[in-house]
């Protein structure tokens, strides 16, 4: 039987906005999954910062993108770093490759999916995880099907 990547604890879900950032969680919050691209020259920037990386415009376009990727990178987590964690190992903080976003990442989780599945190039899908102040986070699950 194998172990399945739970969500990782509560605790670690602070959601801390501003102004560059509010339309992800915005959107987040209705399930809608968005990037951040310049008006301008239409370099994605994730996460949302003041000046465009490429023409240092601050102009702002929300592009919703499929919610679909690949995982980067990851780790499984499987020991407590502080008390009452342990009903939520193993969990596995990822990087995780957009589709639709020409290349950007996203550090998140993946979640509900069995651990020996998760590998480097992997094919997810976002799932959400609906936090107690209406806020949700977006996080992946393996796409069993390639």
């Amino acid at each position: 039987m194998s172990l399945i990547a739970k969500r990782p604890p509560l605790p670690l879900a602070e959601i801390e906005t501003n102004v560059w950032t509010l339309p992800f969680w915005q959107a987040a919050a209705r399930h809608q999954f968005v990037a951040s691209r310049c008006s301008d020259c239409g370099t994605f920037r994730m996460p949302p910062t003041p000046f465009c990386p490429t023409c240092q415009s601050q102009e702002i376009d929300w592009v919703k993108l499929p919610g679909t990727g690949s995982v980067y990178s990851y780790t499984i987590v499987s020991r407590a770093i502080f008390p009452g964690m342990e009903e939520s190992l193993p969990y596995v903080p990822a990087i995780i490759t957009l589709d639709g976003a020409d290349g950007v990442r996203l550090i998140s989780n993946v979640v509900e999916s069995a651990i020996d599945a998760i590998t480097i190039d992997a094919r997810v899908s976002v799932i959400w995880q609906d936090l107690p102040d209406g806020q949700s986070l977006p996080q992946f699950q393996i796409i069993s099907d390639r």
